[in-house]
């Protein structure tokens, strides 16, 4: 597999700068094929993804945990994507998290130009995902930043601005890696294997997590681009601190596209690729994408919860014997991550091309 590149294939444009000049027409550049192109109605509009009360593993009804325990098996079985609630996040936290990357995002260019990324690590202010020259680019600006392991966390790479910004995701992310290794235990579980198993699988206390807050700008014509391209997620699981006020992820179910609805104070859960290799695809990852809106901007927070960077990853033995031959050959995320890099984001193509032969 060749290694990553130094530097960006064109000059980067900020999506952002382009919503601000108050243009009427997008770049043709942003504009997806006409397959690609959301629908600005859901095609469900009833449905929704599960909530679940996660406070209620706690409780003692031993008939209420085990229902949310199934509630949460189920989930992951037909959806790949649940909401929780009751999750043991301080709500302010959450609030004060969202509200600093809204106020970076709003800094003067040159401040954020500060921390402008390269495709070497993605880490820092960026505006485009994959390295494939001519691509078909998405509506949307991000920034990228590692928060495990420790020898990867760099505070200098994370944003001076807002004052608190710093403090704000390093408390913000010692509690998201407290709820990722609860909902791993309540999956292994869930799977028949040790409550440990799928933490373990990861590198126990030695996983990797890191983070990349999204921000999509106003879009003059929504109906013909995405603030992100349809995909499965990389790693391991998703925790998502979505925009209460405007609704943008769909998620791919039964063949519709599904606009969730955040729930107040929320984190929505779903399933990645990573976890669908361990589970022997019991578990799925699910296409999601971002529609975007003509007169609102977003800003949602994705925290991925990942395994350690150089464990291979494969189906756990015991799910292999139960449900019958391994689909998957072993590969670390390293080598994984690369290949998503090179790719840019491609539905569920990248992680069912990974499938042993037959």
């Amino acid at each position: 597999m060749s290694s990553i590149q130094q530097d960006w294939p064109e000059p980067i444009v900020r999506v952002q700068s382009l919503s601000d000049s108050g243009l009427g027409v997008i770049p043709e550049r942003y504009v997806k094929p006409l397959g690609d192109r959301p629908s600005m109605v859901s095609s469900a509009a009833d449905v929704d993804i599960p909530i679940i009360n996660l406070g209620e593993l706690y409780s003692d009804d031993d008939r209420v945990r085990a229902n949310t325990i199934s509630q949460i098996n189920h989930a992951c079985r037909d959806w790949g994507f649940f909401q929780v609630v009751n999750h043991g996040v301080s709500p302010e936290l959450m609030d004060r998290a969202r509200e600093a990357w809204r106020e970076f995002f709003h800094s003067p260019m040159d401040v954020k130009q500060k921390h402008a990324n390269l495709p070497t690590t993605y880490e820092g202010y960026g505006s485009r995902l994959g390295v494939k020259k001519g691509a078909i680019l998405d509506w949307s600006d991000y920034y990228f930043l590692h928060y495990l392991p420790c020898s990867l966390k760099d505070y200098n790479k994370w944003p001076l601005l807002p004052s608190d910004c710093r403090e704000v995701i390093d408390e913000y992310g010692k509690q998201l890696v407290i709820l990722a290794k609860k909902l791993m235990k309540v999956l292994s579980v869930n799977l028949g294997l040790s409550e440990e198993y799928l933490q373990n699988a990861f590198g126990g206390e030695n996983i990797g997590a890191c983070l990349r807050v999204n921000f999509y700008p106003k879009c003059p014509q929504p109906d013909l681009t995405l603030g992100l391209s349809s995909h499965s997620d990389p790693g391991g699981m998703t925790l998502l601190l979505p925009d209460n006020h405007v609704p943008g992820l769909q998620v791919r179910k039964d063949g519709n596209w599904i606009t969730v609805k955040p729930a107040r104070h929320a984190f929505i859960v779903n399933i990645g690729d990573q976890i669908q290799v361990l589970s022997n695809a019991i578990y799925k990852s699910v296409e999601h994408r971002v529609i975007v809106n003509p007169s609102e901007e977003r800003v949602s927070l994705a925290f991925f919860y990942n395994p350690k960077s150089d464990i291979p990853i494969k189906p756990a033995e015991d799910l292999v014997t139960r449900e019958g031959a391994s689909l998957y050959q072993p590969m670390t995320f390293d080598e994984y991550r690369l290949f998503i890099r090179l790719r840019g984001p491609c539905g569920k193509s990248q992680v069912e091309s990974l499938k042993s032969p037959r």
